[in-house]
């Protein structure tokens, strides 16, 4: 028999499978660790409070200190620029002021747990049990903090349903809560709909969108175009071992719906070419990349690399959508638009282009110390047992005042456009 033993229900049990828990969730492969720079196992032990990569679109800031608040506040500073002083004119007193915007990032606790059943019911030992709720935690907890990060970076929850879906629909009662700080409608320069041969700035274009405006490869090359031709430009995304990552930049992650994706790939305009659309993606990670977003089916044109997301954000006609519109630009006043009557057979779905600094995502210290917690709660005569976990953090969309082309500040989604088109209802 073992000297040693951690009997089940014990403080030191429940901090070892805390930190197991946290581990596990962080590290689960999903999109949101995709798109997330790299959590070295030191920083969790540490408890350091130091952001991940700044190069790609979501932004871990850990703050694990207990009783540090509940906000954590991002800072960014417009680039200075203006004309050169030239030869042996005066330049004292002429610098370029800095100008800065700053937003904070709410964070909150999350609590889930499952209902291990009783003795006879189970025929398991304690141990057993913990397990057994150990790997349901593992399995939710990545997809609900992924779908709401998603549900962010959109600005959008959509309508679908169903189990896969933790965070509930917006016009459930708990949907505030649960997303802990507010979503926000794409700010008018960082929303696009697809109209036609090309695209259309901003939502209005819901209004009126029908079934032919399905996403096409042809798409890929204005968007290309237009990501170039931005004043306040998305920032490109540096993945860590992308050795071209200097030499030819990715302008964006393109995480197209499985409706738009499936649009693309089935794509019968002349002068298509998916092969080369699909090469092009495997010969980037060729240079040596290991990095995981260049597995699995993806494509690459035009310096956009493009995967196909997991979950849908779709709209059905009638649907009230919150946007900003043109005449709104510079407050980021939203109103409604209502989607237009695209048939019985279709729907509209949100993709996002995800350049550097999209989403914030902020981790607090829950009861372990850790950013994940586990606790058992034993009842009828501790023959029944419940297990739960909670998770301490909170994200929000990056948005800033950026100085435009006109020379006003407009709010300004950092990170991420929003597209917007029309697919075959499945």
């Amino acid at each position: 028999m073992a000297g040693t033993s951690i009997p089940s229900g014990s403080a030191l049990a429940n901090k070892v499978y805390s930190a197991a828990l946290t581990t596990q969730i962080l590290r689960t492969p999903t999109n949101r660790t995709r798109l997330m720079g790299e959590i070295k196992s030191s920083d969790l032990e540490q408890k350091i409070s130091n952001p991940t990569s700044a190069g790609m679109p979501f932004v871990a800031v850990r703050n694990l200190t207990k009783a540090a608040g509940d906000t954590v506040s991002l800072d960014a500073f417009n680039i200075a620029t203006g004309k050169p002083i030239m030869g042996d004119r005066n330049a004292e007193g002429r610098a370029q002021s800095l100008s800065s915007s700053s937003m904070d990032i709410k964070i909150d606790n999350a609590t889930w747990g499952v209902d291990a059943g009783g003795k006879m019911s189970q025929k398991r030992t304690k141990h057993d049990l913990r397990r057994i709720a150990m790997a349901q935690h593992t399995g939710y907890w990545p997809g609900l903090l992924w779908q709401r990060t998603l549900v962010h970076a959109a600005g959008l929850r959509g309508v679908q349903a169903g189990q896969s879906w933790k965070v509930p629909l917006a016009n459930d009662p708990d949907f505030a809560e649960t997303m802990i700080n507010a979503v926000q409608a794409p700010t008018f320069n960082r929303h696009l709909t697809i109209d036609g041969g090309g695209f259309v700035q901003g939502g209005g274009q819901l209004a009126s969108i029908d079934s032919t405006d399905m996403f096409k490869l042809a798409h890929l090359d204005e968007l290309a175009a237009r990501l170039k031709a931005m004043d306040t430009k998305i920032q490109p995304v540096m993945i860590a071992d992308d050795p071209a990552a200097m030499d030819s930049p990715i302008r964006g992650v393109l995480m197209l719906g499985p409706g738009a994706y499936q649009s693309l790939l089935t794509d019968l305009t002349a002068n298509n070419n998916i092969r080369a659309f699909q090469q092009a993606a495997w010969n980037r990670a060729s240079y040596g990349s290991k990095h995981p977003l260049f597995k699995g089916e993806v494509g690459m044109w035009n310096g956009i690399l493009v995967k196909e997301m997991d979950y849908s954000i779709l709209m059905n006609a009638g649907d009230v959508v919150r946007h900003v519109a043109a005449a709104d630009r510079l407050t980021a006043a939203e109103t409604n638009v209502t989607v237009n009557s695209i048939g019985a057979g279709f729907q509209v779905e949100r993709s996002l282009l995800l350049g550097a600094q999209a989403v914030g995502v902020a981790y607090g210290a829950s009861a372990s110390d850790d950013v994940g917690a586990m606790f058992e709660r034993w009842y009828n005569l501790d023959r029944n047992c419940e297990i739960f976990a909670e998770f301490m953090g909170g994200e929000r969309k990056l948005r800033f005042n950026f100085i435009n082309e006109n020379g006003d500040a407009e709010p300004t989604d950092n990170g991420v456009i929003a597209i917007d088109s029309v697919i075959t209802r499945r």
